[in-house]
Parts: structure tokens; sequence; C-alpha cells
């Protein structure tokens, strides 16, 4: 099983009707000028289909929610062996020692690029990062729903648990149509 990555770049304000709405696991949003907001933590696998979500305040740092996020893996993990390691990419927010022992905690293999490093190819031009977009890719298609776009749930168990639900549709319609045969 390779994993691509974990991304915690789903920021959401909170407002109902023109106003602000409390509500757990909210916090002032810094590239919205404060708001209240949420941030979704998503760990996905290597065609983007999400395997763990995880909610907390937009203002809490991604590395802090690595853990946690790790913790909530739905499916059991094959156990990694010498002959089939579990890869984990993760961005250059979690390039600190939480992010490095926290995947080697869970038993990954961590790929975390160095914070001023830049990919560059054989000529030495800088390149585009490879899996990025699949960790995007599946924040575009939860955001397709609605209820998910804007957060108007109070609690933030509601709001995990349309995520959750988003996430068995994005699973049920990347099944194979099924055949019946008369």
């Amino acid at each position: 099983m390779r994993l691509v990555g974990l991304s915690g770049t789903g920021n959401r304000s909170m407002r109902r009707c023109g106003r602000r709405v409390g509500g757990d696991h909210v916090g002032p949003n810094p590239t919205d000028r404060g708001k209240n907001g949420v941030k979704h933590s998503v760990l996905v696998d290597a065609a983007g289909g999400p395997l763990a979500i995880c909610v907390a305040g937009a203002n809490r740092n991604d590395h802090l929610l690595l853990k946690a996020t790790l913790d909530a893996i739905v499916v059991d993990r094959p156990a990694p062996s010498a002959e089939q390691p579990q890869h984990l990419c993760l961005d250059k927010g979690y390039d600190n020692t939480t992010g490095w022992q926290v995947t080697e905690e869970f038993g990954y293999v961590p790929h975390i690029r160095r914070i001023g490093e830049e990919k560059r190819d054989d000529q030495g031009h800088k390149t585009l990062p490879a899996r990025r977009w699949v960790v995007e890719r599946t924040f575009a298609w939860l955001s397709k729903c609605r209820a998910l776009l804007v957060r108007y749930d109070k609690k933030a168990k509601n709001y995990l648990g349309l995520l959750c639900l988003a996430s068995a549709l994005l699973w049920f319609r990347r099944l194979p149509p099924l055949c019946l045969s008369r």
C-alpha cells in the first residue's frame, strides 16, 4: 500500500446569515482576517481516496494534527515489511522533529521535503511537485459537497460525520459498476 500524502490546507469559514457562529474545533483563520474557521487534515492513498480525516481549528499547525490523522485511519493497514514498506509523502510543513518522529512511530517511510529545498531535475531546473496534486484533488472533490464548503454545523462531530459521509460517497463512486446478469 503506497500512501501519497497528508494535507491540512482545507480551511473553511464558519458563517450563518452574515454573522459569526461559534462551536467547537474552530479558531481564527490566519489567511482570512481572523474569521473563525476549520482546518481539515486528510490522508489519501495513491489514487486520491481519503483514508483518514481530522478536523481542528484553522489556527492549528499541520504537524500538530499528524498524529490524530494517522490515528483516524478507518481501514486496517497491512503490516509493513522490508519487501513492501509503506511510504508517506508530506509537504514542507511537516519538516520538524514532530513530523519525522510521528511518521516513523507509525511505521511509515517518510518522504518530507526539507524547508528551503527545491525539487530539481537532472539539468538543475525547478520541477513541479509530483504528488501534491493528489491531495488537492481530494479536497476539490470534498468541496463539491455544498454542506462542506462552508461549515454550518455548530458541533465538530456533526461536521466530521458529513466529511466521513462524503468520503464514503467518493469511495462508492470509484467502485466499478456492478454487472447484473439475468
